[in-house]
C-alpha cells in the first residue's frame, strides 16, 4: 500500500485552498467584528454582511486552518445518541429544537449553494448510526424512536450499504455532504464583495467592553465595533469560564480513492471500536474518495498517534481492500459537557459580545446554525431555538458538573 502523506494536509485544503489576506496594519472601525475564521465565524460574518452590516474578520492564523479545514464535511442532524440523551437530560422540547436547528442549518447550506451557484460537491445522502454488536441494538432503537419524536424522518434498519453486516442502525434520509472549503471559498468571495474586510495573521489579545467595544491585536492595530463575535476554537476573553465546561478530543482521519461501485452510498458512524466514521466524496475522474475517521482520544494523554493511524488503516484495509490510501490528517474539537453547543451572548461580557463553541465534532451544521442564530441576535431578532444553546444556561451546567469533574480528574 502507498505510504500515506505525512504533510497533515487534508484533501479539502489541497483541492480548494482559500485566498490569503493581509494582517491588520491600521486602526479600523466596523459594525461587527468576528474573531475566528472557521465555518462558525465565516458563516456569522457572511450573514451579518448580507444583512447590511460593515464586518471585519480577524483570524490569528489562516482561514479555516483549524477544525473546519480538517473535518469530514458531513451535513446532518443525526448525531450519535444525541436525541435519547437530550430527551432524558433536557426534555422532549430540547430534542425537538435541536433537530429543528440542525435541520435548518442543513437547509441553509443548500439555499446558499443555490443562491451563490457554489460548486462544492453537495450531495444528498442518508446518515446512519450503526452498531455491529447485538448489545448495542436496544440503545439504537431508543435513539431512532427519540429522533422520530424530535421530528426527524428516522427509522431503525438492519441492512446498510456497508461491506459488512450490522446488528442495527438508525437511518435518516435526505441529509447531505459537501466540500467544506469550496463552500467557504464562495462565502469568502461574497463577503468581500459585500464590503467585508478579512485579516489573517492577526491575533486578538485584549477586549475592552463598551459601546463600541475595542479590540487590541498583536499587530498593534485596534478595531472598534459595536458587536463582537468570538468564534475561536476555545473562547478567548472567557469571562464566564466557559472553557471549564468544554472537553477536548482529537480524531484521526485517513482517505484515499475507492472504485465507484464500492461506494457504500451513505454517511456512517459508530461508537464501537474507538469510533468509526465513513463517507465518500466525488473525485474528478468519476471515482470516489473514501474518508474514514475514528480513534478519538483526549489530547495530552500520551496516546500513540501512529498506533491510532495504524489501527484505522488496518480497519480500512480489512473492509475496503480496494482503496489506496493517500491522505491522513487530524482534527481537534471540543464538546460541552452537557451535550449542547454554547452559542449566543457571552455571559459576563455585556449584551453585544457573542460566542460560538462546543460543537462536539458536528461543526458543519453547528457552525452554520451559530451564524444564523448570532446574526439574528445582532439584528434584534431571535431564532426559535436560540435559547437552547445559550452559553449562560445554569441548569444544564449544574447537571453536567459530575461529567466535568470526572473529565478533569482523568486528564
Amino acid at each position: 500500500m502507498k505510504r500515506l502523506s505525512d504533510s497533515g494536509r487534508s484533501y479539502w485544503t489541497e483541492t480548494a485552498p482559500l485566498p490569503s489576506f493581509p494582517s491588520l496594519a491600521d486602526a479600523a472601525e466596523a459594525d461587527a467584528v468576528v474573531v475566528g475564521a472557521g465555518i462558525a465565524g465565516l458563516s456569522t460574518a457572511w450573514e451579518l454582511a448580507r444583512a447590511g452590516l460593515d464586518v471585519v474578520v480577524l483570524e490569528a492564523d489562516r482561514l479555516a486552518g483549524g477544525v473546519t479545514g480538517h473535518t469530514t464535511g458531513k451535513l446532518t442532524a443525526l448525531h450519535p445518541r444525541v436525541y435519547d440523551t437530550l430527551r432524558t437530560g433536557h426534555g422532549d422540547d430540547a430534542a425537538r429544537r435541536y433537530a429543528a436547528s440542525q435541520s435548518a442549518a442543513l437547509r441553509r447550506v443548500v439555499e446558499v449553494v443555490d443562491e451563490l451557484g457554489i460548486s462544492c460537491d453537495l450531495e444528498r445522502r442518508p446518515a446512519l448510526t450503526y452498531c455491529r454488536r447485538p448489545e448495542g441494538v436496544a440503545a439504537l432503537r431508543a435513539e431512532a424512536e427519540a429522533a422520530r419524536a424530535a421530528g426527524l424522518a428516522a427509522s431503525f434498519v438492519t441492512e446498510t450499504g456497508l461491506p459488512f453486516p450490522v446488528a442495527g442502525a438508525v437511518r435518516v434520509e435526505h441529509q447531505a455532504q459537501f466540500h467544506p472549503l469550496a463552500y467557504l471559498r464562495a462565502l469568502v468571495d461574497d463577503l468581500v464583495a459585500l464590503g467585508g474586510r478579512i485579516h489573517e495573521g492577526t491575533r486578538v489579545v485584549e477586549l475592552h467592553r463598551g459601546d463600541p467595544c475595542r479590540l487590541a491585536t498583536d499587530t498593534g492595530a485596534t478595531v472598534s465595533a459595536r458587536h463582537v463575535v468570538v468564534a475561536t476554537h476555545h473562547p478567548v476573553f472567557d469571562h464566564a469560564l466557559l472553557a471549564t465546561r468544554l472537553t477536548q478530543h482529537r480524531d484521526l482521519v485517513i482517505a484515499g480513492p475507492l472504485p465507484a461501485p464500492r461506494d457504500p452510498d451513505g454517511m456512517y458512524i459508530t461508537e464501537e471500536d474507538g469510533k468509526r466514521s465513513v463517507r465518500t466524496a466525488p473525485l474528478p475522474d468519476g471515482g470516489r474518495l473514501l474518508i474514514v475517521t475514528g480513534e478519538a482520544f483526549k489530547p495530552g494523554t500520551g496516546e500513540d498517534t501512529e498506533a491510532g493511524y495504524a489501527r484505522l488503516r488496518d480497519w480500512t484495509e480489512q473492509h475496503f481492500p480496494e482503496v489506496t490510501l493517500t491522505h491522513r490528517w487530524a482534527a481537534q474539537d471540543n464538546s460541552a459537557t452537557d451535550t449542547l453547543p454554547l452559542v449566543g451572548r457571552m455571559p459576563a461580557a455585556g449584551e453585544n459580545v457573542y460566542v460560538a463553541t462546543g460543537f462536539a465534532g458536528w461543526g458543519m451544521t453547528g457552525g452554520v446554525m451559530a451564524g444564523s442564530a448570532i446574526a439574528a441576535l445582532v439584528r434584534g431578532e431571535r431564532e426559535p431555538w436560540a435559547g437552547l444553546y445559550a452559553p449562560g444556561r445554569l441548569g444544564p451546567a449544574l447537571r453536567s458538573a459530575p461529567a466535568l469533574l470526572k473529565e478533569q480528574w482523568e486528564t
